[in-house]
């Protein structure tokens, strides 16, 4: 357990002198194999995680992070957002829920929470400027809706906590659905208790008719049609996840083609920021992955086990306390490293509680979907401001802020309610 607690410090010390998180895990990793073992038992192991990482396990991820590129530059974002706003648009606050709808819709296609914030920064907050939004508003529904992008399947996250905890993919994406509907649903209470609160804030849009309404589902059905040949393909039992993220990324680029948005430039670019995406997510797990080995070996997580097992304390106040550790570290760090980085040490301890790993998967993500909105380090706020410089990023945190308590409600109700992560699973056998 010592050696795990220095790991731990020398890791920390790493990242305050700028080490990237995924060298600083990686190097500790390598380092504590072969002080603890032999070098070249370190040596081997390391060999040997990198290709299976590299050559098998997240072959899964290129492909999604592919489909999602293809599909952002069609513009489907557009296309969702005008079939939310055609519907709800006319509300009293009915532009930030078109927003967090279409988020939503995004999301369950591209699987980046980053990716949907600079999209619908760009598509949302035009026409929430042009009906006299209050700024706060306006972009706290922008980054709160893009969160949901990294908990709808597919999601990537989601597939490298499979890939950690060796937990069926198929069963993490089927369990992050109903949790995403869920929500979905509170966000959209948060806007609508913001309105009602100060109509000001969210004036209502313009009334469109049932023709303009069936028109902008039509310009949907691309996506709704991908989704659904996607996931009913891999539950169905034809894909496995794999190939169900080449089907998609092939109808991805399909979709792009038809439209007309992909030029061999464009085409050029989304290759490249696809290897750039899937290089760093690879670099980062496999760091990851050898860091987590030197911790099972230093019996870290048996130790953490046992320490609070003998307290005796009832298993739900464990897991509030480690959602509670997650939002004071998603203060200060980033959301996949973070993930990295406690996983190995809780997983042990959750599932000796007799918690079922699925629903702790979910539980994991919606954490890190708060962190990506708390200050000082959200990462969609910085995003956002990024995107919008003429808004403050104080405004930002002020927006925000009424999401954030529906996000604490909402992760009560998944803890007290297990059922609604672990149904759709359970139904289709995963």
């Amino acid at each position: 357990m010592t050696e795990g607690l220095i790991g731990f410090a020398a890791m920390f010390v790493l990242m305050a002198l700028r080490v990237p998180i995924a060298i600083s895990m990686g190097l500790v990793g390598l380092l504590g194999l072969g002080l603890m073992r032999s070098w070249p038992a370190a040596m081997s192991s390391t060999a040997t995680e990198i290709l299976d990482i590299g050559a098998y396990t997240l072959s899964v991820v290129p492909l999604f992070v592919l489909m999602g590129n293809f599909v952002t530059r069609a513009g489907m974002s557009r296309d969702l957002y005008q079939a939310a706003y055609k519907f709800i648009g006319h509300r009293r606050g009915g532009l930030a829920m078109s927003t967090i709808a279409a988020c939503a819709g995004f999301g369950a296609i591209c699987g980046s929470s980053i990716a949907t914030t600079a999209t619908m920064a760009r598509v949302a907050m035009p026409e929430m400027q042009r009906f006299n939004y209050a700024p706060a508003f306006a972009a706290g529904s922008i980054c709160a809706g893009a969160t949901l992008g990294i908990l709808i399947p597919p999601s990537v996250i989601l597939v490298i906590y499979g890939i950690m905890t060796e937990q069926s993919i198929g069963a993490l994406f089927a369990a992050g659905v109903l949790p995403g509907l869920l929500a979905t649903g509170f966000y959209l209470a948060a806007s609508m208790w913001v309105t009602h609160r100060h109509p000001e804030y969210g004036p209502p849009g313009e009334r469109a008719s049932w023709a303009e309404r069936l028109t902008a589902l039509r310009g949907i059905g691309g996506v709704l049609a991908l989704f659904a040949i996607v996931m009913g393909g891999m539950y169905g039992g034809f894909f496995t996840p794999t190939e169900a993220a080449g089907v998609g990324a092939t109808g991805g680029f399909l979709f792009a083609l038809l439209r007309r948005s992909l030029t061999l430039p464009v085409l050029r670019e989304v290759l490249v920021e696809s290897a750039r995406t899937s290089a760093m997510l690879f670099t980062i797990v496999i760091g990851a992955s050898l860091f987590a080995n030197f911790l099972n070996f230093t019996d870290l997580p048996g130790a953490l086990r046992d320490f609070v097992m003998q307290f005796g304390v009832h298993p739900i106040i464990v897991i509030v306390a480690i959602c509670a550790i997650y939002v004071v570290l998603g203060m200060a760090m980033e959301s996949l490293s973070m993930m990295l980085l406690t996983v190995p040490v809780f997983f042990p301890l959750v599932t000796a509680l007799g918690f079922d790993p699925i629903w702790f998967g979910i539980i994991v993500v919606c954490v890190i979907e708060i962190s990506l909105i708390t200050p000082p380090v959200g990462m969609n706020i910085f995003v956002l401001s990024s995107v919008l410089p003429d808004i403050e990023t104080s405004t930002i945190w002020r927006g925000v802020m009424p999401f954030i308590a529906a996000d604490v409600l909402r992760m009560g109700v998944l803890i007290a309610f297990p059922a609604i992560s672990l149904y759709l699973p359970q139904l289709f056998n995963l």
